[in-house]
């Protein structure tokens, strides 16, 4: 079965033995305590340059624990330079070192990007059940509480819940001329079951993720700073990349790889233009082997063509199109409750961040639209 959610539950401590670990483990794990004292930079200043030594399990190649690290180093350094009265243009080099040696290993930017903010960030309560609202909880918070983990979990679910679809086109893509309508009815009907079940997880974020909440004590922490008007000058990484400030996407739910391989395995094309580039940036935020499937799917699929033959399949087909197109509808909904109305209310508490740009630093509510209007057209 083709995931894009580890194979192995992710860890929730290290088993390598080492001071810089642990030191690592514990502030992350008190990153909410530090942001409501604000004392992360104060905390962070304090810090021996190497206290975050990741060396050892980067020798090792210790996969679960790099994630795990990676994890760990995303949440501190975005506390770090959104947690305090106003953002840090300068991430401290005690941060900045071991999270480039991750970066560069994992195949990814150091930012925090989907992968550390949901793929490698959640445990299962009770270990022998599987995976559902019911039963996940993330390792890593910034403030906590209910809706933070709700936004989260929702995800971790939804990308869960995918597995069946991901499967699906990956295999459909593989199908030719000499496969029959069957063959290719199959999988179209596990794309359009799979995708069904994605929708119904998706619309429960209502239930324990409040648009205020979301907004002002959610959203702050995962922006990047490309094009991010609070940081125009972009980030310096202490004695990394000879100083010069570097420009990074924020987390975004484009980062997710289940709708690009859908695009690529059902030939649901974007048009030629920033929105199609933007798109095909968020990949390089994507763990690498991810990437490579999408790649190898567009590469390969001729079910758009072969499904054009038969009215059978053209039915079907049109039924997955229209639950990938719910998805994107109901994600521009969230984008308008969640963030363009409470951009319109006043507050003291906490900041909603750009309220022109989306996490990821596009134009959301413009980009969301045109994402559903395609995909609407895409239909045969």
């Amino acid at each position: 079965m083709h995931t894009f959610l580890p194979k192995k539950d992710p860890l929730r401590t290290y088993k390598t033995n080492s001071r810089s670990l642990r030191k690592l483990e514990n502030v992350a794990s008190n990153l909410p305590k530090l942001l409501l004292t604000n004392k992360v930079q104060k905390t962070i200043n304090s810090l021996n340059i190497n206290s975050f030594s990741v060396n050892k399990i980067i020798k090792e190649e210790s996969k679960e624990e790099i994630n795990l690290a990676m994890s760990h180093l995303s949440f501190i350094a975005h506390s770090y330079i959104w947690g305090g009265n106003k953002p840090q243009s300068l991430l401290p080099q005690v941060i900045a070192e071991p999270w480039v040696k991750l970066s560069n290993y994992l195949g990814r930017p150091p930012i925090l990007s989907y992968a550390s903010y949901c793929l490698d960030n959640w445990y299962k309560i009770d270990k022998k059940d599987p995976i559902s609202l019911d039963n996940v909880a993330l390792i890593n918070n910034f403030l906590g509480g209910v809706d933070e983990d709700w936004f989260v979990t929702i995800h971790v679910c939804i990308e869960d819940a995918a597995s069946g679809a991901v499967d699906a086109a990956y295999k459909i893509s593989y199908l030719n001329e000499n496969n029959s309508v069957k063959d290719f009815l199959n999988l179209l009907k596990q794309i359009r079951s799979s995708l069904q079940k994605v929708n119904k997880i998706f619309s429960q974020m209502p239930k324990k993720c409040d648009p205020y909440v979301y907004y002002h004590r959610v959203r702050p922490y995962i922006f990047g700073t490309k094009d991010n008007p609070d940081l125009k000058k972009g980030l310096i990484y202490e004695n990394q990349y000879n100083n010069k400030p570097q420009f990074f996407r924020g987390e975004t739910g484009a980062q997710s790889s289940i709708i690009p391989l859908l695009d690529g395995a059902l030939g649901i094309g974007h048009t030629n233009d920033n929105l199609k580039h933007y798109l095909n940036e968020m990949r390089d935020y994507m763990p690498p082997k991810h990437r490579k499937m999408i790649e190898n799917v567009e590469d390969k699929s001729q079910a758009k063509d072969i499904i054009l033959k038969s009215k059978a399949l053209t039915k079907e087909y049109n039924h997955c199109v229209e639950e990938i197109r719910k998805f994107r509808a109901q994600h521009l909904e969230y984008a308008a409750t969640y963030i363009h109305k409470q951009a319109q209310v006043k507050s003291d508490v906490g900041s909603g961040g750009s309220v022109e740009r989306g996490t990821g630093g596009t134009p959301f509510m413009k980009y969301l639209k045109k994402h559903r209007d395609e995909t609407e057209n895409q239909k045969v």
